[in-house]
């Protein structure tokens, strides 16, 4: 079996990173979305195992010092990570990947070089359209707001980290550019554009 790729996604809120990511997994075949860990209470509607994997803190603490995440952070009193096993078995299966993550769970995850993954950054077309798209949600107070701007300020600095970079001003362009980015991967490795492993020995006349 072919291993499959690990994409890792990032974005500043607002950027319309998560619409994206749904119609990415609606269009494409053999491609999965990584389900974090949190120690957060469900919000409603929430279902462990689908949303996310819910444990206790002590639970987590503990999956922490025995190394079981790619990466994990500390999010207003709660952690979130990212199960290296889970992230492992479904690679090994051969499926492609789609963690939606953040600047600082991505750079843990390059720099400990566990694991390989593409690593891209989706950004609004300006920092104005970032700040009208966060006021037209109407579900933030004006310092949350400020706070966001500020936050992605910060990670749009660090660009250079990621392998590419998709403005999503039109979201049907910027899902084909997501599409075309996955797709190229496929065929780098050898795999049709549905994931599957190519027959190279039917192409070569050798089988």
């Amino acid at each position: 079996m072919i291993r499959g790729n690990l994409f890792v996604i990032s974005a500043p809120s607002g950027a319309g990173k998560t619409t994206l990511l749904k119609q990415i997994l609606t269009r494409t075949q053999g491609i999965t979305f990584s389900i974090s860990t949190t120690t957060r209470n469900p919000r409603d509607g929430e279902k462990d195992g689908v949303d996310y994997n819910f444990v206790e803190k002590n639970e987590f603490e503990k999956m922490r010092e025995d190394n079981a995440f790619l990466d994990w952070a500390e999010v207003h009193g709660n952690y979130y990570g990212t199960s290296r096993e889970a992230i492992e078995k479904e690679l090994d299966a051969g499926l492609d990947i789609l963690l939606d993550i953040d600047v600082q769970g991505a750079r843990q995850i390059k720099e400990s070089g566990h694991v390989k993954g593409l690593f891209i950054f989706i950004a609004a077309p300006s920092l104005k359209e970032l700040e009208k798209r966060l006021t037209g949600r109407r579900t933030e107070s004006e310092e949350t707001i400020k706070i966001r701007l500020e936050n992605a300020r910060k990670e749009i600095a660090q660009l250079d980290m990621y392998d590419y970079v998709i403005v999503n001003d039109k979201l049907e362009d910027a899902i084909k550019m997501l599409q075309s980015i996955i797709l190229s991967q496929r065929s780098r490795n050898r795999r049709s554009t549905s994931g599957e492993p190519l027959s190279l020995g039917a192409i070569t006349g050798n089988e």
